[in-house]
């Protein structure tokens, strides 16, 4: 099976850097041409978290976290390309540290397009206090502003 991430099982003893944050936006699968949204934090060579529903076993599933060499390996496996990189301010980091712990210890219930991949990152972000956000939910035909 292609390579998702990993489960977050506890907090991890990591200093995310906030200051770093970036929605990117990757190729879709098959015949999705809207895409798919990670949201990294640090930078290239920090850490991505997601949500995926690559198939109906997935449909309702714990969000994942990658490093950089999983992001990587992500990208190979499933045969996607960094398609373009936002840069996000994160005004609150603590809060949205919370918010993402919080997201990533529960399961999520894969909606297509009115809950995804991009509502997913829009949650985190708006409680770390941007407005960054996408209108369609459908990151490749927009930016995230």
């Amino acid at each position: 099976m292609a390579y998702l991430g990993e489960r977050m099982i506890a907090c991890p003893d990591i200093n995310f850097d906030w200051a770093n944050t970036y929605a990117v936006v990757v190729s879709g699968d098959g015949p999705n041409f809207c895409g798919h949204l990670l949201l990294n934090v640090g930078g290239p060579g920090g850490y991505y978290f997601q949500v995926t529903g690559d198939s109906l076993r997935e449909m309702r599933s714990y969000p994942r976290w990658l490093n950089a060499a999983g992001y990587r390996l992500y990208l190979a496996s499933h045969q996607k390309k960094e398609l373009k990189r936002f840069r996000v301010a994160i005004t609150k980091p603590d809060a949205a540290m919370l918010k993402m712990e919080e997201l990533l210890s529960v399961h999520w219930t894969w909606g297509i397009l009115p809950h995804n991949c991009a509502s997913f990152v829009e949650e985190i972000v708006s409680v770390g206090g941007s407005a960054a956000g996408l209108y369609t939910n459908c990151p490749a035909l927009e930016n995230f502003q």
